[in-house]
């Protein structure tokens, strides 16, 4: 990823972050944000057209690269199982030994191919789409039984308006480090917002002091920065949910918990010192 790429993905996580923040967003009211972010970062749009055209390309091919690479999967799977047909038949132990490891390195490939897909690329915990996939039926709604919990940074902007955003991104990835402490499932929902699933065998009480133990232990840390110290902090909000839930009004609970948590937090920490 080039340098202003990874610049205009940080002005994209910025965007999102404030429009999420909004009761209701129009196209023109995130192209606002958008060109107000860019502006911050010395980015010109002046060539909106041909900036567009740029990244849909980029993402385009990317795209083409994992069809064609699970075409060649198919293929070689089809292959495989053809021969481990004919080896049981001929009772051929040699021929099925390859076959064996044929398969073997298939299996790792389209490991590899999901990392890529459902990995979040700065901090390598999943994204949306694993999300999606794995806990969501079509119509947007729980497919099992367990509980979610909402992590936001607090005075995240703080953080990136002082010591700058190569310094943001590493906290970020700080955070998803001890996030994965907990038996749950991470995801990074966008910008310095992540969400954790858990099984539905562990107590909801269990969640929160497992996650409040992180936090405690993470605010105990002063973390270093060339021109200095600072501290970070998260709030939390977790509600359970069954089989059937619209994932949207489960988040919306949540939601609403994590600020109350942040209300609350922010009387004892008032900043990132």
């Amino acid at each position: 990823m080039s340098k202003k790429d990874k610049i205009l993905k940080i002005i994209s996580n910025e965007t999102i972050d404030a429009a999420h923040s909004m009761s209701i967003i129009t196209p023109s009211i995130y192209a606002t944000l958008f060109e107000e972010n860019a502006k911050q970062h010395n980015i010109d749009l002046s060539d909106e057209i041909k900036l567009s055209q740029e990244l849909l390309s980029k993402e385009c091919k990317s795209l083409l690269e994992i069809r064609e690479k699970n075409n060649q999967n198919v293929i070689q799977l089809s292959t495989s199982t053809s021969k481990a047909i004919d080896a049981i038949k001929q009772k051929d132990e040699d021929s099925l030994s390859e076959v064996l490891k044929e398969t073997e390195k298939l299996r790792r490939e389209v490991e590899l191919l999901k990392e890529t897909m459902y990995k979040d690329e700065l901090t390598n915990v999943y994204n949306r789409k694993w999300l999606s996939d794995n806990f969501l039926e079509k119509n947007n709604k729980f497919k099992t039984y367990g509980i979610l919990a909402i992590i936001d940074l607090n005075f995240f902007k703080e953080i990136n308006d002082t010591y700058g955003h190569p310094v943001g991104d590493k906290v970020l990835i700080f955070i998803a480090n001890n996030l994965k402490k907990t038996i749950g499932e991470v995801v990074r929902y966008g910008g310095d917002e992540f969400l954790i699933i858990f099984d539905k065998a562990i107590s909801i009480s269990d969640v929160s002091s497992t996650i409040d133990l992180i936090n405690k232990n993470i605010i105990s840390k002063k973390l270093k920065a060339k021109n200095g110290e600072f501290r970070v902090s998260f709030s939390i909000g977790i509600s359970l949910f069954k089989k059937g839930d619209d994932f949207s009004d489960i988040l919306e609970i949540a939601d609403k918990k994590m600020y109350t948590h942040k209300n609350e937090i922010k009387k004892t920490i008032t900043g990132i010192q």
